[in-house]
């Protein structure tokens, strides 16, 4: 819905991961799920190669990456084999790959199982689905970060070996956090929920936008419970706390404001992107604010529905109607 390829924006920081309490309401028993996860070390088949010609023969093999997960390098095709031959010659970014090995860890351990038990509550809820196939990179960020299709995830392990690598992606700090190990499978969980969230096509509002995000993260939430929602978000632990303290005086600036409606998309980009934060509303608001809010209204719709399934949430294309059976005025929950 929201992106088709993934380069997810990421930052480091000191990790206070943020966690409110779990809906036990969202457990879902997946005893007799079954999920067959095939996963591939492509990094291991690339360092194999010993030429230039070797290096051809395994993108030749793989056709899809050089179409699909080095698309976004812009580098002339006939040149990718002698680059990442010249990459793997280099004997800092050989060190960079033994840093970065150890950095993630056991890749069944800390990917791959965790990954393996969210499909299986995406399968509880939505029997249909197919189990994407997994495979992990390292091209000294040659590729991106994630690319992933119905059928493929490719994981790029160079850009999520967080403060301690010696190298880090190309991108401004303030996204520099969620580049960790511990955002893999949530960021993918969220892009998976993608082919589910259904948003009216024809509705072009910040509103739209805010619970097209909210449904994203509700899925993240309902087929990972556990997870910290600073996995979820990207804030930090402080600006969770913060901004779920200050969330009244942020929605009578969009109720203030009219944004909610509000079609133009340049008006709506100060909201719904990335920033530092948000200056509009303030110095101490982070960036996508309103995607932050849009969770909030979905969080409240499903408190006032219980009985809404996740599949037909997901289903729920009409923002204005979930903001409306939602009650959400700014106010934090009860509860919490």
């Amino acid at each position: 819905m929201f992106f088709s390829r993934i380069a997810i924006f990421c930052f480091l920081i000191p990790i206070f991961f943020v966690s409110c309490t779990k809906d036990n309401r969202q457990e879902s028993d997946t005893s007799n799920a079954v999920v067959n996860l095939e996963s591939e070390n492509l990094d291991q088949a690339l360092f194999a190669c010993k030429t230039v010609k070797d290096v051809q023969n395994f993108l030749d093999k793989h056709p899809y990456l050089a179409k699909e997960y080095f698309a976004g390098s812009q580098m002339d095709p006939a040149q990718l084999a002698a680059h990442l031959f010249n990459i793997l010659q280099n004997p800092d970014f050989l060190a960079f790959r033994d840093q970065l090995n150890r950095l993630i860890g056991d890749r069944k351990t800390n990917i791959l199982d965790p990954l393996a038990e969210a499909f299986k509550q995406i399968k509880y809820h939505y029997p249909a689905f197919n189990t994407p196939k997994v495979q992990f990179m390292i091209t000294g960020f040659t590729g991106t970060d994630l690319y992933i299709s119905d059928s493929l995830i490719i994981i790029g392990l160079d850009y999520f070996g967080g403060p301690e690598a010696m190298y880090r992606p190309d991108v401004f700090d303030y996204q520099l956090r969620r580049f960790r190990k511990e955002y893999i499978v949530p960021s993918i969980v969220f892009f998976e929920s993608n082919r589910f969230n259904k948003m009216d096509p024809t509705d072009k509002t910040l509103l739209a936008d805010m619970v097209g995000y909210g449904k994203g993260f509700a899925f993240v939430k309902q087929v990972m419970p556990t997870t910290p929602d600073s996995l979820i978000t990207g804030y930090s632990a402080d600006n969770l706390r913060r901004t779920y303290a200050s969330q009244h005086d942020i929605w009578a600036y969009f109720i203030a404001g009219k944004l909610l409606y509000e079609s133009v998309d340049l008006k709506k980009k100060k909201f719904i992107e990335e920033r530092p934060f948000t200056t509009e509303i303030g110095q101490k608001v982070p960036g996508a604010i309103a995607r932050w809010v849009g969770w909030r209204i979905v969080n409240r719709f499903r408190a006032e529905n219980p009985q809404v399934t996740l599949p037909e949430l997901m289903e729920m294309g009409n923002a204005a109607q979930i903001l409306q059976d939602s009650g959400y005025n700014g106010d934090p929950d009860e509860e919490e």
